[in-house]
């Protein structure tokens, strides 16, 4: 096994810093995340499409454990015996309640015991000369599942009923979306796809190469709630014609015809959003549909989803230059001047709305705000290697799985950048998944 390609010239303790806090950042989050409800709602599972919220818990202290205390660290482990039931793969969620997890008390004690011996090996260890550790990867990359799992969680909180658990401040200033050109034509030529260099970057996300991509339109804001109402008001949801055979059975099967959590009521669509109920704002990026409903409002506004190379050509390439940027604006880290990340605002911002993050071409909100679905089926990048284990992309390559791209607003900066690649099932509707669509030039 070799390890990621990435840069090692960085300055060892700003490294170490840099880690120390991305892993401090997550666990605030997940702290907010497990304490803002009683214990039962901790225990309770939500929906069986999701797990228990103290599952997720465990999980996240399992998995550090496993990789930073045992495989990095090289010490002996604390809970050998809860291995297997926070075992993502060999239990599927639907069935993580009947497990015998650790009680809230006990699994908020496991992560704290974890992350107190992890911060201990962090200020010891070299940052380089093994795979795992070079650029401080293992830590970066549990950074980044702890927050993947604290999206999880946060999905979890939407999908739950009751009172608001969670507040926070809506998005700065107004979208200027309807004062923007409706899309932006993205020239043809190749461009570099994908990393060599992200020191923190997983393994889907490698090797860069090279790819020739034709002139494409692409919408310059993701499709608004306004947009998505005119769909559903020309019955978009009951003419087969803009569907897939497997997405109008599928809705057909299921009885959908909005959003999910929208509601017709009073003649005005509602949406219930952490526990509020509130008019569907037009002006936000629609979110919560699938890839189904998402290629269908394609097809019926004459248009399709771009592809996954042509969504990271529009997010990266820089025109000028020639070379590819690590997110829309540039190379410097997100603000949040540039991107609504982090769970700053529980919800996306209107279209139109953070200029400073706008793409050499002009396109905005290509970071943040909603998940992306694309026409694209998850597939290795060439060169591909599994690093450090199968089960994180492998697995999942081929035709079931649709990648999405550019993060959403529950999303935190350690785990979005213009390469990072999420993927899920066409029918996937909880997810804060949203979409643009494209068209070929010609």
């Amino acid at each position: 096994m070799t390890a990621p390609d990435s840069d090692l010239t960085i300055d060892p303790e700003a490294l170490r810093r840099r880690a120390e806090k991305a892993l401090r950042t997550a666990r605030d989050r997940t702290h907010t995340l497990t304490t803002c409800v009683d214990e039962p709602d901790l225990t309770a599972q939500h929906s069986p499409l999701m797990s228990p919220l103290v599952w997720d818990l465990a999980h996240i202290g399992n998995q550090e454990e496993q990789w930073l205390l045992r495989a990095v660290g090289g010490r002996d482990a604390l809970r050998p015996e809860i291995d297997s039931i926070y075992d993502a793969f060999e239990h599927p969620r639907a069935e993580r309640p009947t497990l015998p997890l650790l009680a809230p008390a006990e699994a908020r004690g496991y992560v704290h015991e974890v992350r107190g011996r992890v911060l201990d090996i962090l200020e010891r260890i070299e940052l380089r000369g093994a795979p795992l550790v070079d650029a401080g990867f293992a830590f970066g990359m549990i950074a980044q599942h702890e927050q993947q799992h604290d999206e999880t969680m946060l999905i979890t909180h939407q999908l739950r009923r009751g009172p608001a658990a969670l507040t926070a401040p809506p998005p700065p200033g107004a979208g200027e979306g309807a004062a923007l050109p409706q899309e932006v034509l993205v020239p043809g030529g190749p461009f570099t796809m994908g990393t060599s260099a992200e020191p923190w970057a997983l393994d889907n996300e490698r090797p860069a190469h090279h790819r020739l991509v034709p002139a494409f339109h692409i919408d310059t804001t993701p499709v608004t709630n306004g947009a998505y109402e005119r769909f559903i008001a020309d019955g978009g949801y009951t003419e087969r014609r803009w569907w897939t055979a497997d997405g109008w059975a599928y809705i057909q099967e299921h009885g959908l015809a909005a959003p999910l959590f929208w509601r017709r009521e009073g003649g005005q669509w509602l949406r219930r959003r952490f526990g509020v109920t509130e008019p569907v704002p037009p002006e936000e990026p629609v979110v919560h549909v699938s890839w189904y409903e998402a290629d269908a409002y394609a097809r019926w506004a004459g248009r399709r989803l771009p592809t996954e190379e042509e969504w990271e050509k529009a997010a990266r390439h820089d025109p000028e230059s020639g070379r590819s940027r690590r997110y829309p604006w540039g190379d410097e880290d997100p603000t949040p001047d540039h991107a609504n990340l982090g769970q700053r605002h529980l919800r996306p911002a209107a279209a139109g709305s953070y200029p400073r993050g706008a793409s050499p071409l002009g396109v905005r909100q290509l970071i943040g705000d909603v998940w992306e679905w694309t026409s694209s089926d998850f597939l290795p990048y060439p060169g591909f290697r599994a690093f450090p284990y199968r089960e994180y992309s492998e697995v999942f390559f081929g035709p079931s799985h649709k990648v999405l791209r550019g993060g959403s607003f529950a999303v935190d900066e350690v785990a979005c950048r213009g390469t990072f690649r999420n993927w899920d099932l066409p029918v996937r509707r909880q997810i804060f998944s949203g979409f643009r669509t494209a068209r070929d030039a010609s």
